[in-house]
């Protein structure tokens, strides 16, 4: 068991070691198309690399939603293992969808799976981002 402490500090070293290890600017929040942006998760169970639309009017993510879903099977050619959820709550009760590939039984407390985890990450999310640039027009 980790101490809070103990934790924040795993979790910071994970990320700036990635940082280090890929160090390239990634599209994340710079979608430049609100409402849809990109995001790395790694906890305590799972690894994660979605794509996501919040933070706008629901119609507006109705319409997004719709767009990516129209290109779920361009998406999953690349990604096949891709999971596509039209609603989803994070934990602060905030409503999303998205689009993403998990990595189970990798925990960000045990430094053990951080390099296969940090290759998921980066592999997954150029593929995600060589797939957002192709289509970038069409999600607009």
């Amino acid at each position: 068991m980790f101490s809070k402490e103990a934790s924040k500090k795993l979790r910071q070293d994970f990320w700036i070691s990635f940082g280090k290890s890929f160090p390239r600017k990634w599209l994340l929040y710079n979608t430049k198309i609100k409402g849809l942006a990109f995001r790395f998760h790694f906890d305590l169970k799972k690894a994660e690399v979605a794509l996501e639309i919040s933070d706008v009017p629901l119609e507006r993510r109705i319409e997004l939603w719709e767009k990516v879903e129209s290109l779920r099977t361009v998406m999953q050619e690349t990604l096949p293992e891709l999971v596509f959820e039209d609603y989803f709550i994070l934990p602060n009760g905030k409503e999303i969808s998205r689009a993403y590939i998990r990595l189970n039984g990798v925990c960000i407390h045990n430094k053990d799976t951080w390099q296969e985890t940090m290759l998921f990450l980066k592999d997954n999310m150029d593929k995600m981002e060589a797939f957002f640039e192709d289509y970038r027009e069409l999600l607009q």
